[in-house]
């Protein structure tokens, strides 16, 4: 696993975090000679890419606007950044004709392709998707930053030291920062029994016996 070349310090307090979870001491690169610390580092890239899939009110992006491009020798393709995780079209008036999903070309470029039309050339100005991305790991919120760092000690006690007792102490560590970082995202969304709004402004503000006792 390549140790990364830019940004070292943000790694480094939560790599050093899971090797002292495992009971190893902290060390002061990530460029150490210790095996140890590039799996706690691969460990950790992964848990952190798998958890921000799971898509968080931190890394949720309704209504965003793509238009076509250039893409390699074709025109009116929309080319999907590399940092986007989850990507579909906003269920509105102007994409019912259409299906959106991601593909890869030949060159490694990703871009839209509609499967209702089969193709994946575009001719509207824009199309309007709701998007899931991949934060660089300082803009991540603190609650999630320690279940995800909590979930890859575990791990990693598992891969590396195989001692049960350990593993099952920092399993209960994981949920107890699943539990934290739940808490955090039901404070962060407005959420509702019918589910989450995706146009605010459009959202049905309930009755709020709190406000009342206010007055």
């Amino acid at each position: 696993m390549a140790i990364p070349t830019t940004n070292t310090a943000e790694w480094l307090k939560p790599v050093n975090q899971i090797i002292n979870s495992i009971g190893q001491a902290p060390v002061t690169t990530l460029e150490s000679t210790n095996p140890d610390v590039a799996i706690a580092f691969e460990t950790l890239e992964n848990i952190n890419r798998e958890v921000q899939a799971e898509g968080w009110s931190f890394n949720k992006e309704f209504h965003k606007d793509f238009s076509p491009e250039v893409a390699g020798d074709y025109l009116d393709y929309i080319l999907i950044p590399d940092d986007v995780l989850q990507l579909k079209l906003t269920d509105n008036a102007s994409n019912q004709d259409y299906d959106g999903v991601m593909r890869r070309d030949s060159a490694g470029e990703r871009y839209l392709y509609d499967r209702q039309n089969h193709t994946a050339l575009w001719t509207q100005t824009t199309v309007e998707c709701d998007i899931v991305w991949h934060y660089t790991w300082r803009d991540i919120p603190v609650p999630i930053q320690d279940y995800i760092t909590a979930r890859s000690a575990a791990i990693c006690s598992q891969r590396i030291v195989g001692d049960p007792t350990q593993y099952q102490l920092l399993s209960q560590k994981e949920m107890y920062n699943r539990a934290q970082a739940l808490e955090y995202e039901c404070n962060q969304g407005s959420y509702t029994f019918f589910g989450e709004p995706t146009d605010k402004r459009n959202s049905y503000i309930s009755y709020q016996p709190y406000k009342a006792l206010q007055r």
